[in-house]
């Protein structure tokens, strides 16, 4: 009989029902594993309180001990030259209450530009709002740093990490910039080309969860 430990799970969590649509429809039936372990796609609801809420109490649940947490969805970049469709791989995620660190970014950023060849990949801090954010506020956080902001992934990663020690990590496609700014997602080409974005990374986020169980060199 073997001893080797069970895969830990994945958790990849999302906050829009566009995004759980993008991503449910790639997911694996209830029940199978991905690559490195059983894979779960939540959606939380909008907002840092309901990211917050949502994964703690998923977290908490028998089966998640230890589980890879990976925040994912869409956002807004920050520095002029970014476009809708395009990816960013957080290196860290920051709100006022913290920063946490991201775990296997270079091959997040390897894996997305072989699997979607001709996309932009932006690497680095992705902060975090409690409300969508449009002109001077945009430029303002750019000046703090961040490449680009979303309401859930620094608020999903803080609480994972405060559930227990485990892999994170923040994976977010640009639906609006600077000179690209959306009203609503989805009813303009920008929302669409950043929807079949996302449709097509989770191959991408199942790699990583692999890589976690490979040795360390």
């Amino acid at each position: 009989m073997s001893t080797r430990p069970a895969p830990s799970p994945l958790l990849i969590a999302c906050a829009l029902g566009i995004e759980h649509l993008a991503l449910h429809r790639r997911e694996r039936a209830p029940g199978k594993r991905g690559p490195g372990g059983p894979v779960t796609v939540l959606r939380t609801g909008m907002g840092p309180k309901a990211a917050e809420r949502s994964v703690t109490r998923l977290l908490a649940a028998p089966g998640f001990a230890g589980a890879a947490v990976l925040a994912a969805g869409f956002c807004a970049g920050l520095a002029p030259g970014m476009h809708p469709g395009d990816l960013v791989v957080a290196e860290e995620t920051r709100d006022p209450r913290g920063s946490v660190g991201c775990v296997g970014t270079g091959l997040l950023v390897r894996e997305l530009t072989r699997t979607l060849p001709g996309r932009t990949v932006h690497t680095g801090p992705l902060t975090g709002s409690d409300h969508v954010v449009r002109g001077q506020e945009r430029s303002d956080l750019l000046s703090t740093g961040a490449i680009a902001v979303d309401m859930e992934s620094a608020a999903t990663l803080l609480s994972a990490v405060r559930a227990g020690e485990r892999p994170v990590a923040a994976v977010r496609v640009v639906v609006d910039s600077p000179e690209h700014e959306l009203v609503r997602i989805g009813t303009v080409r920008g929302g669409i080309s950043a929807f079949r974005v996302l449709r097509s990374v989770l191959p991408v986020f199942y790699e990583w969860h692999r890589s976690l169980l490979l040795p360390r060199r």
